[in-house]
């Protein structure tokens, strides 16, 4: 077996164990998201209430995950595990732009156009507001490894 052959052993390996990390934390993801979906029903005409909790609390932990592990260090090992178990993971899992998307073209199929432009700006807007909150709160609480700056 030549060096080539061990590279292509190791990252298959490194690779089998990233998937590992996104299914476990897709795991959470999905289970908080159907709590969600169950928690607020959708019903024709209405807002869509569980799918904004879901995407603005998925932009919250995502900028809040991803700011924390930069600043703890470079990406490898349980950061990386971390990174890919939470981030990709349990925040893509938890997240639904895609039922975001269709629920408004259902609202605007349906004559309620003023609730579907509502429920984008407001989806829109609320989740760069939560991802830059959860960046700032993991400015806040934690230092920079190795930086001086808290």
């Amino acid at each position: 077996m030549g060096s080539t052959d061990r590279t292509s052993e190791c990252d298959s390996r490194t690779r089998g164990a990233d998937l590992g990390w996104v299914f476990l934390g897709g795991l959470g993801g999905t289970a908080l998201r159907w709590s969600a979906e169950e928690a607020w029903p959708l019903h024709d005409g209405h807002w869509p209430v569980g799918t904004t909790v879901v995407n603005v609390m998925g932009a919250f932990l995502l900028g809040l995950v991803l700011e924390t592990l930069v600043r703890m260090g470079p990406d490898h090992g349980v950061r990386r595990r971390i990174r890919l178990a939470a981030g990709t993971g349990f925040c893509g899992a938890l997240t639904t732009y895609s039922a975001f998307a269709l629920e408004l073209s259902v609202l605007g199929k349906g004559g309620h156009v003023v609730i579907a432009v509502a429920y984008a700006l407001v989806t829109v807007l609320a989740g760069i507001a939560a991802v830059v909150a959860g960046i700032a709160l993991a400015r806040r609480l934690v230092a920079i490894k190795g930086g001086d700056e808290a």
